[in-house]
């Protein structure tokens, strides 16, 4: 038996024993399947009531596990707020069916390798255990027609399947949707044009990047498209969620008559070899990337692509980019537009912004009533969003956002635990999230089947 145990620094863990009370069976209990991607530890950078602090983790041994186990290590010993998680961890080759022996009713988190994603969520799911997975579930169309089977798999079984939208607690994307919402500002939702869509929403990501103070390491696999996925079906899962809820809320989507696509395109990011040693420590391309390699020292990664499609009569643009590293004091950047009948909702985060997310109203009429009408909506929304306010740009409005709201993307992994928690309190996913997530992964694996390379 493979197991190992991993727990915090003595000081700590004998701290977190005697101030914590016994745990009993109604805890939520966690466990980690196979983590490859940070994430799966994000979801441990806090602690929550009723989950137990005692996570089992199954996985291969590996780089990946040791990586997960340290980002877990960082939480429990930092100076604030630490964590006390106890890591529980089985190593053996037999690690999914091990898994799947395990107390029926616990929570199975997955961020990791795609290929297989789809597969252990069907797994977690036939043995009678919750799902909380990373983005995406799916890669490809027949994934996704294993996501169709999976959700009827999980109602027979009582238990709830939900994926991690992050993007839903980033302040500036909550305001766009409430103000999207407010028909004195907005105005109603136009329809656009495949050539010049209503809805617009653009990502840029970077493979050199810092995590929790720590230059982040990528394994080989995450430039494989057969492993992670290509650019269309993995950061875009994201922008379509958020089309969706932005336009639409909890209005359920009906993939099969509300969404139409009209085409995908797609493009590469170079690498050299010193930059791919840089994010992943490797000191060569590895077999499974060599088509991908040319001129024997440049990685062509497929990172990059568009989906332009329609929701609900809606025309959609979504692009999901990667660069190898972030300009000078910037990251991973956002920008999304709204057409309304009576102004447009933007959201810029560039140099202009000091790469910061912000929110700006672009008014067809400068007239005194509509500024009237959207002081009252702000200041109406001020009741919700503490210290919100306008100011004027000179023919826009931006948003004054106090950064007591600015919680950042790190700390919204512990928002969507508190909603599943929420759910699992009340014994079931919305219907409507259930419809939106089957939408959402059917624009992005359609949507890649079309995609050209440009």
């Amino acid at each position: 038996m493979k197991y190992t145990y991993v727990l915090a620094a003595a000081l700590t863990t004998m701290a977190c024993n005697t101030s914590q009370p016994k745990e009993d069976n109604n805890m939520v209990h966690l466990i980690t399947l196979a983590p490859g991607h940070f994430h799966a530890a994000l979801v441990q950078k806090s602690m929550y009531p009723g989950i137990d602090s005692v996570v089992k983790v199954f996985a291969a041994d590996g780089p990946e596990l040791k990586a997960h186990l340290s980002l877990i290590e960082q939480y429990n010993t930092r100076s604030e707020n630490p964590t006390h998680w106890k890591e529980e961890v089985y190593t053996g080759s037999d690690f999914l069916q091990k898994m799947t022996e395990q107390q029926k009713g616990s929570v199975v988190v997955l961020a990791g390798n795609n290929q297989q994603k789809t597969d252990y969520i069907s797994a977690a799911v036939n043995a009678g255990m919750h799902v909380l997975a990373d983005k995406p579930m799916v890669i490809s169309e027949e994934g996704f027609k294993k996501l169709e089977q999976i959700f009827p798999a999980a109602a027979e079984k009582k238990v709830l399947v939900y994926d991690i939208m992050t993007e839903r607690s980033e302040i500036t994307n909550k305001l766009q949707k409430e103000l999207l919402h407010q028909a004195s500002v907005f105005g109603e939702l136009e329809k656009g044009t495949p050539e010049a869509p209503a809805v617009e929403i653009e990502s840029i990501h970077h493979f050199y990047k810092s995590v929790s103070g720590k230059t982040l390491k990528r394994p080989s696999w995450f430039f494989d498209p057969s492993q992670q996925g290509d650019a269309i079906v993995d950061v875009n899962t994201h922008l379509v969620d958020l089309a969706q809820w932005i336009c639409f809320d909890t209005t359920v989507i009906d993939y099969r008559q509300d969404i139409h696509i009209s085409k995908g395109e797609k493009w590469r990011t170079p690498l050299t070899l010193s930059q791919f040693s840089a994010i992943t420590g490797e000191t060569a391309f590895p077999t499974f990337l060599k088509g991908f390699v040319k001129q024997d020292s440049i990685l062509d990664v497929p990172a990059n692509g568009s989906i332009f499609y329609s929701l609900k009569g809606v025309h959609v643009r979504a692009t999901a980019l990667w660069n190898y590293q972030a300009p000078e004091g910037g990251g991973d950047s956002h920008y999304a537009i709204v057409r309304g009948t009576k102004a447009s909702l933007v959201i810029n985060q560039g140099k202009e912004e000091n790469w910061k997310p912000e929110l700006y109203i672009e008014p067809k009429t400068n007239e005194t009533a509509y500024t009237q009408n959207l002081q009252a909506v702000v200041q109406q929304l001020s009741g919700k969003y503490p210290g919100i306010s306008l100011e004027n740009k000179g023919g826009r409005w931006k948003v004054v956002i106090p950064d007591t709201l600015k919680t950042g993307h790190e700390a919204h992994f512990a928002d969507v635990m508190q909603r599943y928690l929420q759910f699992l309190k009340e014994g079931k996913v919305p219907e409507w999230e259930i419809k939106n997530i089957l939408a959402k992964y059917y624009v992005t694996t359609a949507g890649l089947a079309v995609a050209k390379e440009k």
